[in-house]
């Protein structure tokens, strides 16, 4: 195998022209930073995203394929080819796609081109969650207990699954976001959910290995952001608070966590560093723990990448997290300790998707024919469409994550409302409602909540109607939809769900 990179070096090299592969807010974010640090930019991009931001943007951009995402932004050669073609010399990968992909980090160093992130090693250590356990094990990170390889007979799974005792949790080896996974928590039904999670797991990673562990109620899910660069720094930035979720994936974050300590954060950072060098890391990643009732903290996996939260942890540090990922690749040294850093203040994220939380959170793409984001201060918004565009139903449905910093908790979560308030929003349903519920429900604002929060608390009809839009804006929004889409001979007009048809028409 060729040498990715892993090897400690202290050579610099220059960086003048990044190559963004990938789409959306992220690339807007990472084309941003670029451009003030005086970096050219190559955005890259499917043929139903010729005209979004990211692509205007950039100093120059190329198509790369079909809407689908395996026909262009999963195309590792034609994204190699751009690179080569236009002179780059790094490639950032934003998050999704290709950004965990070691054979594309190791492609990037063959072609003498910066991968910006880790090592391919440190990718398929991490990228597999046995291959993970292990690793952990040996550097002394606390692990829920389990097994550390994965387990293909059912007896004996079964059996270690008695001893450690029910509930416990089925996972892939190979994977994450959900699938896989099963909670089983009576010994009879652990034979059906563990062929259910093979199953599940060889269809979405084509890996059916699963392994076990014992399952925790009623955790938080807390991150710690690390950075680590070639010449041996490694620091921790601090946690985020990621219990709001749904489907097992995040959609409200904050930083710093309300629940930790000065000395469990203390202890969980240090368990975050550890766990960074023993898998060689450079750059920016996140290790991810579960926390228990009495506070006990868990490995859970290694995200080695940039993370979709990371605003919070910017707000709350100071740093650029893409402009610090730019100088470890280019071989600069961290230039900071742990001991530089101290959490100022607090924030806030929430992810504006367009997804429908009255119909179980599912994606709504569509013409997005109003998009006014809030403003003012603390209040950040990263988008990657704009009024008039489309949000696609090829890709992850986000619009954009809003965030905001205040001085105290409590003033991040009001300015949330504020900003929440004033985002407007219509054509496509979002999670807008739904997150401000999450800001006035009595569980968030008091620290109180895990991550079965959406289960416990959250129902459809707890959220408020939006008022009808003005009438200036439904004809504004009706003359942009027959200039995009075409004449229609059905009149607009509500249908008494709080949307309009032949399109729809919503605030959030």
């Amino acid at each position: 195998m060729a040498d990715s990179g892993s090897a400690l070096s202290t050579s610099l090299r220059p960086i003048r022209k990044v190559l963004i592969a990938n789409r959306g807010e992220i690339a807007v974010r990472i084309i941003r930073t670029c451009h003030e640090l005086g970096i050219e930019t190559v955005a890259i991009f499917s043929d139903i995203d010729a005209l979004a931001p990211h692509v205007r943007m950039a100093t120059e951009a190329w198509c790369v394929g079909g809407a689908a995402s395996a026909d262009s932004y999963l195309r590792a050669d034609r994204v190699l080819e751009v690179a080569r073609k236009t002179g780059a010399d790094a490639v950032h990968p934003g998050y999704g796609f290709l950004s965990e992909n070691a054979e594309f980090a190791e492609a990037c160093h063959d072609a003498g081109i910066v991968f910006i992130g880790p090592p391919a090693e440190a990718i398929r250590a991490m990228g597999d969650k046995t291959a993970a356990r292990k690793l952990m094990e040996k550097a002394g990170v606390p692990m829920a207990p389990g097994t550390v390889d994965a387990i293909d007979d059912a007896d004996e799974a079964g059996a270690i699954a008695q001893e450690i005792g029910f509930p416990i949790l089925i996972k892939a080896a190979a994977g994450g976001g959900g699938k896989g996974m099963r909670i089983v928590r009576r010994a009879e039904d652990f034979r059906g959910a563990m062929d259910a999670a093979r199953r599940e797991a060889t269809s979405a990673f084509g890996d059916g290995r699963v392994f076990i562990e014992k399952y925790i109620d009623e955790p938080r899910h807390i991150e710690f952001q690390i950075m680590a660069d070639t010449h041996g720094g490694v620091v921790h930035l601090f946690e985020r608070e990621c219990s709001i979720q749904r489907r097992h994936q995040k959609v409200v974050e904050e930083a710093p966590s309300a629940i930790l300590t000065p000395e469990l954060r203390a202890e969980m950072g240090e368990a975050a560093v550890s766990a960074a060098r023993s898998c060689g890391y450079v750059g920016a990643g996140t290790v991810e723990f579960l926390v228990d009732a009495d506070r006990r903290f868990y490995f859970m996996e290694m995200n080695t990448r940039l993370q979709v939260e990371h605003p919070v942890t910017e707000w709350i540090t100071g740093l650029d997290l893409v402009a610090e990922q730019i100088r470890v690749a280019s071989g600069e040294a961290l230039g900071y300790t742990q001991d530089d850093f101290a959490i100022h203040g607090h924030a806030v994220e929430c992810r504006v998707y367009a997804e429908d939380p009255r119909s179980g959170f599912l994606p709504d793409p569509g013409p997005l024919m109003r998009h006014v984001a809030p403003s003012g201060p603390g209040v950040r918004v990263d988008a990657g469409v704009e009024e008039g565009g489309t949000i696609p139903m090829e890709y992850d449905p986000m619009i954009s994550k809003l965030t905001t910093w205040g001085p105290t908790r409590d003033a991040a979560i009001r300015r949330m409302r504020r900003a929440l308030d004033e985002y407007e929003v219509a054509g496509v349903a979002t999670t807008i409602p739904f997150c401000r519920f999450v800001m006035d429900h009595e569980a968030f604002t008091s620290g109180t909540f895990s991550t079965h929060f959406v289960e416990q608390h959250f129902s459809p009809a707890a959220l408020k109607r939006g008022d009808e839009l003005p009438d200036e804006v439904l004809a504004m929004a009706a003359a942009m939809y027959v200039d995009q889409f075409g004449k229609t001979d059905t009149p607009l007009a509500t249908n008494g769900q709080g949307a309009f048809s032949p399109w729809r028409l919503r605030r959030g």
